[in-house]
């Protein structure tokens, strides 16, 4: 999806034509980009453009969902409760609200002056699936996804604002995260330039857990669908037990720093 730079109404009337062509071809959960309804690079106007949750976008979404009766993923700016503080935070809702909420942890570049940090990695539970939210950047950090997966992620999200110099990392990393978890993955981002000097990739992706792409986008607005089996990953976790193996008292000591 191409983006205007604070023209929220107008992002949202977009987001709305692509969800409606989605839901047109079959489509129960989708996924749009980060920040999609403000755009990327709006850092001088964070504080302005945040939202609560609950706030206007959410409600928009969530009336999204109960009218097509889906699931729907994106981030956006929070608003946060603590006076000044702005989250970059993705979030998943239903046909009855808001279902969860997920805050950025892995800070890309100038987001370290933009955004407070997330702490939690939490799981969102569905009649019909587990789901794990990660943004953008966090493709290629393996450890978040490990940790969704481990508490019972059958799908990781990504709404992304990923630049197109590093198309190559998002190429490796998207199926990767895929494969190591044995989990789909969908990996919605931007396309179109902001500022003049900030390109994004596209190439929106949905991955099984083989690390196999079923779908990529390959131009701007652009819609992409697929079935996903979730036996396969009972089936490729047997196939390549990393899941089983992982050495779970040594990676716990790690973490906490015992020796």
């Amino acid at each position: 999806m191409e983006c205007r730079l604070g023209q929220v109404q107008e992002n949202l009337r977009k987001a709305e034509a692509l969800i409606e062509e989605a839901v047109g071809l079959g489509a129960k959960l989708i996924v749009l980009p980060e920040l999609f309804n403000t755009g990327y690079r709006v850092e001088e106007r964070d504080q302005e453009l945040a939202e609560p949750l609950p706030g206007p976008t959410l409600n928009w979404m969530t009336e999204l969902c109960r009218k097509h009766q889906i699931y729907l993923s994106a981030a956006l700016l929070e608003k946060g409760h603590i006076s000044g503080l702005v989250y970059d935070t993705a979030v998943i809702t239903g046909p009855d609200g808001l279902i969860g909420s997920y805050r950025k942890t892995h800070l890309w570049d100038m987001e370290n002056t933009r955004f407070a940090k997330g702490e939690d990695f939490p799981v969102f539970r569905t009649k019909d699936f587990n789901l794990g939210l990660q943004i953008c950047y966090e493709i290629g950090f393996p450890e978040g996804a490990r940790i969704l997966t481990l508490k019972g992620a059958e799908i990781l999200l990504y709404p992304s604002a990923f630049g197109k110099m590093r198309l190559y990392a998002w190429d490796i990393a998207t199926r990767s995260r895929a494969l190591e978890n044995g989990a789909f993955l969908i990996a919605a981002n931007r396309s179109g330039i902001e500022k003049e000097t900030t390109e994004f990739a596209g190439h929106s992706r949905i991955v099984d857990p083989t690390g196999a792409v079923l779908a990529e986008a390959s131009k701007p607005d652009e819609v992409i669908t697929a079935t996903l089996d979730l036996s396969l990953i009972t089936e490729q976790r047997n196939k390549i037990p990393y899941l089983r193996d992982l050495n779970r008292q040594l990676i716990s000591k790690q973490y906490s720093g015992e020796r």
